[in-house]
């Protein structure tokens, strides 16, 4: 049997030493949320806010330590003055990994709006971002955006489309 989208995430996170997850809840990460809790690999960090969990990311980064923070669409919309005012001009690899809400028969219309903005404020700040559809894309991309991230010292997204998380749902 074919390794589940979280599954696989976990198996790149780990090939790269990205050891720190911080995350805002969400229901559509929650298989990779269980899976990370799980190991004991990682060390897994819920705060308040998207913001602080960039922060944590960013802190670590500079201590020597690889993270990834997990969110949502709306939860995105909150970081462009985070991204703007700390991630990008320090050069952090921050590596975000976020659910694609208000797409795909997502009827609520907060998650819509939102929707629209992500790529257009990635895009303006020239974050390198990449929608992940396809079960067999998972690992590529998790792998090749976390290195490219750390080797170019600069800020990653990951999408999660609707079409990869809703077949494993």
């Amino acid at each position: 049997m074919s390794a589940a989208w979280h599954e696989r995430v976990v198996k790149a996170l780990k090939a790269n030493d990205v050891r720190l997850v911080t995350y805002i809840p969400d229901n559509v990460l929650q298989p990779l949320l269980k899976a990370l809790h799980a190991d004991p690999y990682f060390t897994v960090i819920c705060p308040a806010r998207e913001e602080e969990a960039c922060g944590i990311v960013a802190g670590a980064y500079m201590a020597g330590v690889r993270g990834i923070t997990l969110m949502q669409t709306s939860g995105f919309a909150t970081l462009p003055n985070v991204l703007a005012s700390l991630i990008v001009p320090y050069q952090i690899p921050l590596l975000m990994m976020i659910s694609e809400r208000g797409t795909l028969g997502d009827h609520q219309l907060g998650q819509a709006i939102v929707c629209r903005t992500m790529r257009p404020v990635l895009l303006t700040l020239g974050i390198e971002h990449f929608a992940i559809e396809r079960l067999e894309d998972v690992e590529f991309v998790v792998d090749s955006m976390t290195k490219q991230a750390y080797s170019t010292q600069a800020p990653a997204a990951m999408i999660l489309s609707p079409l990869l998380t809703k077949k494993s749902a």
